[in-house]
């Protein structure tokens, strides 16, 4: 059974730990550089983020969503968790909060992209670059017709 609940501060090594193995297992086309500087980046905001995160029956943390008004701003599952329902029960709760929530994916990702269009998702437009400037185009989704 999951449960969806905030993150705790005591959490903040397992958060690092769920980005850092789904990266790795999704995001194959970052540069060695931008992946270490990614991370880097990734290891100062993530424990001062509110996080809503999934957790099994003994509250171990399995995935994790952040939503900064209506936007998605980050979900991430642990790899070994993926295709159990875990990344599609914590959208159907950012849903819940905002019925027409809006998320970017790197084009490049294509698990993403269709793992977003199955839930609902269609494609509002495209940026070339990711948000700090890298090489790494960007779809822009919105949840609804």
């Amino acid at each position: 059974m999951i449960k969806i609940r905030w993150s705790n501060p005591d959490e903040n090594e397992r958060v690092v730990e769920i980005w850092r193995a789904a990266v790795d297992a999704t995001h194959d086309f970052l540069s060695p550089q931008d992946r270490h500087e990614i991370e880097e980046m990734v290891r100062d905001f993530l424990p001062q983020a509110p996080l809503w995160i999934a957790v099994n029956a003994d509250d171990y943390p399995l995935a994790f969503m952040l939503i900064d008004n209506g936007h998605m701003e980050a979900l991430f599952v642990d790899p070994a968790c993926r295709g159990t329902g875990i990344g599609a029960a914590l959208v159907r709760h950012g849903l819940s909060l905002h019925p027409e929530m809006t998320t970017d994916v790197n084009e490049q990702n294509g698990q993403a992209i269709g793992f977003y269009k199955k839930m609902g998702f269609r494609s509002t437009g495209r940026s070339p670059l990711d948000g700090q400037g890298r090489p790494y185009p960007l779809m822009h989704l919105k949840y609804g017709k």
